[in-house]
């Protein structure tokens, strides 16, 4: 068995007594790795909450998430895609240190690095967590591929918020990926920013350094697809990958009541869902997380099951791209 360091197994492991010979949970599917079987797609729980600005338990998200498994299936109605065809496991979550903040987000980039040299093939799905967890991670991700990599970043905010006042948190991982050289401005995309959650100063930072930037009304008029589509060439002009990113509080309130800075007027559950499946197809994109959920504030879990939702839809999407890469190689295989 393969142990990667700073990589600790999945704490809840959720089954259900309830068998259908016809019909599989994501639990069923979703299982956690033993360490010799080959895998494709990695769950990896990235569980910090500690740097957020509001007060958040995110930190209990990938956990929260977990013991939901059961109660959803891997069938997409919707695009006829079955995800238990698809090798995934769940890895477990990065160890966190219980209270040295920065010393967390050298685990998450050392842990990241070990997984993916240990796994080369591996597309990881990252579950936080905060927002200030994408900054360690992006790094990892560009030292993996070395070449330029661009975002797109689902999200209410810009998080650009300077480094001085109060160092790495929820609203610095982009202004941290900037400033530390590993992404540049003109290779990000933010779809989804809303008003009275941003600052004037902030937005013209951005600008400066060449951010594209989408907001919550321009979705509603123009449409999901044709701004993702826009995005998907912006962070990938010049880039070897693409790292997508989403903040569930790009939603409205109305559709995520758990998310520590919610929003009115925010995007819809179908707008996001159009999105990541649109973002999965894209060859280019070899890396998604998704972050800043407090399952503490949540009513019903109704935020955490958006957010497994949106996890599926983008997994579906991966599905058709490799379907796609399918066809495409048994025709050239047939000339």
């Amino acid at each position: 068995m393969r142990k990667i360091d700073l990589l600790n197994p999945p704490e809840i492991i959720r089954q259900s007594h309830w068998r259908d010979r016809y019909e599989t949970k994501v639990s069923q599917w979703l299982r956690p790795w033993n360490g010799e079987e080959d895998l494709e797609v990695g769950l990896i729980g990235l569980p910090l909450s500690k740097t957020s600005i509001s007060i958040s338990g995110a930190s209990t998200t990938p956990n929260v998430l977990r013991e939901l498994f059961a109660n959803v299936t891997t069938y997409n109605i919707d695009h006829d895609v079955d995800l238990q065809e698809l090798k995934a496991y769940d890895l477990g979550d990065i160890q966190m240190h219980m209270t040295d903040l920065l010393r967390c987000h050298t685990h998450i980039e050392q842990g990241l690095n070990n997984v993916y040299k240990a796994l080369p093939k591996l597309f990881p799905i990252l579950v936080g967590g905060d927002h200030s967890v994408t900054c360690p991670s992006v790094k990892a991700f560009k030292k993996r591929y070395k070449g330029k990599v661009g975002i797109v970043q689902l999200d209410s905010h810009m998080d650009v918020r300077n480094l001085e006042d109060g160092g790495p948190t929820n609203g610095t991982p982009i202004r941290g990926l900037i400033e530390s050289g590993t992404v540049e401005g003109c290779h990000i995309a933010q779809i989804g920013l809303h008003s009275f959650a941003n600052s004037k100063h902030y937005r013209e930072y951005a600008q400066s350094k060449g951010i594209t930037a989408f907001t919550a009304r321009q979705v509603a008029r123009e449409g999901i697809e044709t701004l993702v589509d826009e995005s998907m060439k912006i962070a990938g002009n010049g880039t070897e990958a693409i790292y997508v990113t989403v903040d569930m509080d790009v939603l409205d309130q109305a559709y995520a009541p758990g998310v520590p800075a919610m929003v009115a007027g925010g995007m819809t559950s179908w707008q996001l869902l159009d999105a990541v499946y649109l973002l999965g197809q894209n060859p280019k994109v070899l890396g998604f997380d998704v972050v800043c959920v407090d399952p503490m504030q949540d009513y019903r879990r109704a935020t955490v099951r958006m957010t497994l939702h949106v996890l599926l839809t983008f997994l579906t999407g991966y599905m058709n791209r490799k379907a796609c890469s399918n066809e495409k190689d048994n025709g050239r295989d047939e000339k």
